[in-house]
């Protein structure tokens, strides 16, 4: 006997910034009675982790020029080629009512089955600045929705819905937590730098920590991501210092450290700014200086422009300057509390129920949706 129950198929790549949003939607689309399947490589399975048990994950060889010697890149096309087939025939044996990609090339394959088979599907764009995959597929889809706003570039003729960045489960249980501002207490700041932390966080933020005034600096304790071959000389650091720190390379749980933080020091993938701005906290941002389309640039505007973050470029950071900026937010309460009220405004927790929505308009055989996701 068929399974009647709708199933989504999510396709996203093996980074936090795809798997997160993508998990956000899973958690939500089954609690409204659907299945659903994770189509990722590899890789991205080893990022998967926090997925509920579910979710069924179906791993599709793909591939990208951007890594390897010349023969990987040589075996590129087959290997793509290979995942797609094996989407074909997955896709054809039991059919998805929608497929959603979160970008990265491990999406190839289910969004090009889909594609072939005329499956509804839509792509989900994390940044301010479209990544290759999503711009490759973004006319291929019934709709695009967007977590920046705005989104660049947009193709002509392309239907955009900003629905913001779903956010977790986790992030979701502390949206809108209490601020606490600064004052003369115990405080705490959160360092992080994307999923495995950041070298150049890790180069000036314990000096710049180690700079404040006394009176700041005695009330700190602070959880630094560090990335594995930084981790010992940070937490060294920290230790020297006097500086009460939890250094590692991976932190489970993000959202409480944010939700228990007089000030978060980030880097602004779109996850870590939705996070942020769904709970609620001042931000130092750093973006990424490599991001594909200075994309990290473009994904905290819109918590600057609001006053819920500083917003400083890595070719300008040193520690006396950044020190100098988490001292006007620490030693600052009434300013810390306005950055707090600030970043809240600009946060979308119900992204992912904007998300589900337009996933079920498409699978009832909606034409148009920008409205009805409203």
């Amino acid at each position: 006997m068929t399974d009647k129950t709708p199933l989504l198929v999510i396709a996203a790549g093996g980074t936090g910034g795809h798997m997160f949003p993508a998990q956000a939607l899973a958690e939500t689309m089954l609690a409204r009675g659907w299945r659903v399947k994770l189509s990722t490589d590899a890789r991205g399975a080893r990022y998967a982790g926090g997925f509920p048990d579910a979710v069924q994950i179906e791993e599709r060889a793909s591939a990208t020029f951007a890594r390897g010697g010349a023969l990987a890149k040589l075996a590129v096309p087959f290997r793509v080629a290979g995942g797609i087939l094996g989407a074909l025939v997955r896709t054809l044996t039991d059919r998805p009512d929608v497929v959603v990609g979160f970008g990265g090339y491990p999406s190839i394959p289910a969004l090009a089955a889909a594609t072939v088979l005329r499956v509804p599907r839509m792509i989900h764009e994390q940044n301010g600045v479209m990544g290759k995959v999503n711009a490759i597929f973004s006319k291929r889809v019934n709709v695009l929705a967007c977590g920046t706003w705005p989104t660049r570039p947009i193709p002509e003729g392309v239907e955009a819905v900003h629905v913001g960045n779903p956010v977790r489960g986790a992030v979701l249980e502390r949206a809108g937590a209490g601020y606490i501002p600064p004052g003369d207490y115990p405080m705490s700041v959160l360092v992080i730098g994307g999923s495995q932390g950041a070298r150049a966080l890790s180069d000036n933020v314990p000096a710049a920590l180690a700079a404040l005034p006394d009176h700041i600096r005695e009330q700190l304790t602070v959880s630094h991501q560090a990335r594995d071959e930084d981790e010992a000389r940070v937490r060294d650091f920290y230790d020297a210092q006097g500086i009460r720190a939890d250094v590692q390379p991976f932190f489970s749980d993000v959202p409480r450290r944010i939700a228990e933080s007089q000030l978060v020091i980030s880097r602004s993938g779109a996850s870590s700014v939705a996070d942020i701005s769904v709970i609620g906290r001042p931000a130092i941002l750093i973006p990424y200086p490599f991001a594909t389309g200075d994309h990290q640039t473009a994904n905290a505007q819109g918590l600057v422009d609001a006053g819920g973050a500083i917003r400083i470029p890595e070719s300008k950071l040193e520690p006396a300057m950044l020190s100098e900026q988490v001292a006007s937010v620490l030693d600052n309460p009434e300013a810390a509390m306005q950055m707090a009220r600030a970043s809240l405004s600009t946060g979308k927790p119900e992204a992912a129920e904007s998300l589900a929505r337009l996933v079920e308009l498409l699978a009832d055989g909606q034409g148009s949706v920008r409205t009805q996701a409203a």
